[in-house]
């Protein structure tokens, strides 16, 4: 396993678990990140915990990485089974997608989301 699959793997780790200040210990303090919900991105640590706080308050999501390459432009794409449940336990979206993730410096510098075509 590589630097990069290890950093992100322990990102969705972190996630899954509900460990918002590990997760924020491997991103750049102006990581931009997506809004999956609303739309748009949250800039920064601060508002991504604000928005992780919130999302979590509405929804039971868990992601987990299936598989990691490189693209031609150093971005890592990582194909993700998305689980998402209602907070009582009703599932809401089951589906595979792919987080593309720019690191600079050993940290996630941004995020983004790519739906898979079919």
């Amino acid at each position: 396993m590589n630097a990069h699959e290890q950093l992100l793997n322990e990102s969705y780790l972190n996630f899954n678990q509900r460990t918002i200040d590990g997760a924020l210990a491997l991103m750049h303090p102006n990581v931009d990140w997506p809004n999956g919900m609303e739309g748009g991105f949250v800039h920064g640590h601060q508002e991504i915990r604000d928005y992780w706080t919130r999302q979590w308050g509405l929804i039971n999501p868990r992601v987990e990485p299936l598989s990691f390459t490189i693209d031609s432009d150093g971005r890592v794409r990582t194909e993700v089974h998305q689980f998402i449940k209602d907070l009582n336990g009703t599932t809401l979206i089951d589906e595979t997608v792919y987080h593309i993730y720019q690191i600079e410096n050993g940290l996630i510098r941004r995020m983004d989301i790519e739906r898979i075509e079919l």
